[in-house]
């Protein structure tokens, strides 16, 4: 049957308003949907974090929907803990009991983990267990050339600010020139521990008898210069430290005097994250709350 002139127009007016009105459901549903991921994205509350923490059980692993490739900025209204840890899961998948050797050594070395630099890359995990997982993990990374060195390498994002500073000021690697100071092997981190340490005073560290010894050497598969993100320097002024925290680099490992530590945040931001500031013999370290 032929369809009058005015039926063809009285269908297609309700095909043009039906055609509109799921348009609009459907960009209500963006919208609506749009909403939803953002507010998990950004919004870190106390119950999961602290449900986190007083759980007796392993692995820790529901703080925060989150993502590595956005700025994060902490809930101001979360306490210092619960800041560095709202950041730090958004690195690190796993985040370890209170008590256990693996918190031990976050809570001493694990400044790295609240990196927002979009350009550095961190492991799933806070302890490598050979050469060759370190191997695996560095030959991922980006490097960049410290400048003036023989064979100092970083991550590029950590060389790059490095050298910034050191335009800014004369600043001298520990050793004057050598790569120990920079990204070491796993290998290197395991004959430096043995020159200062040995099994029974690791077995210590791990049963949580012994913390002293952090601040002097890491233990094997921990160093934060495995990760490309830690040099040890020769610092003895207030200009050479302040290039170094204009630019990304503070001292966060308590009484390791050398060790400077790529965080990539602003001095200001530093508390935002949840860093305690302590000044110990007149060096100011960034320590984690934890």
């Amino acid at each position: 049957m032929k369809l009058t002139i005015s039926k063809k127009i009285n269908i297609n007016r309700a095909i043009r308003k039906a055609s509109f009105i799921m348009i609009i459901i459907l960009m209500i549903f963006v919208l609506v949907a749009s909403n939803e991921i953002t507010r998990h994205k950004v919004a870190i509350t106390t119950q999961p974090l602290n449900r986190c923490l007083n759980t007796n059980s392993l692995p820790c692993t529901d703080i925060s929907k989150k993502t590595t490739s956005e700025p994060f900025i902490p809930d101001a209204k979360l306490n210092a803990q619960q800041r560095f840890l709202s950041a730090i899961a958004r690195k690190l998948p796993t985040i370890p009991q209170p008590g256990t050797y693996e918190y031990t050594l976050l809570r001493t070395y694990g400044a790295v983990f609240v990196n927002q630099d979009v350009g550095i890359k961190l492991p799933q995990q806070d302890i490598f267990d050979n050469e060759k997982e370190t191997q695996d993990f560095q030959a991922t990374l980006t490097m960049g050339h410290v400048d003036a060195t023989n064979d100092c390498y970083l991550q590029k994002s950590a060389a790059d600010a490095l050298n910034k500073a050191r335009v800014q000021q004369q600043i001298p690697l520990k050793s004057g020139y050598g790569s120990g100071d920079c990204t070491r092997t796993f290998n290197t981190n395991l004959r430096f521990w043995h020159k200062y340490a040995n099994e029974q005073v690791l077995a210590k560290v791990k049963q949580g008898k012994e913390t002293k010894i952090l601040g002097l050497v890491a233990p094997p598969g921990t160093s934060q210069h495995l990760l490309g993100l830690a040099i040890d320097l020769r610092v003895g002024s207030k200009e050479q430290r302040k290039a170094l925290n204009q630019n990304g680099w503070f001292q966060t490992v308590e009484n390791d005097t050398p060790h400077w530590t790529y965080v990539g945040l602003s001095e200001e931001n530093l508390s935002l994250f949840g860093f305690n500031k302590q000044v110990i013999r007149g060096i100011t370290y960034w320590i984690t709350p934890l």
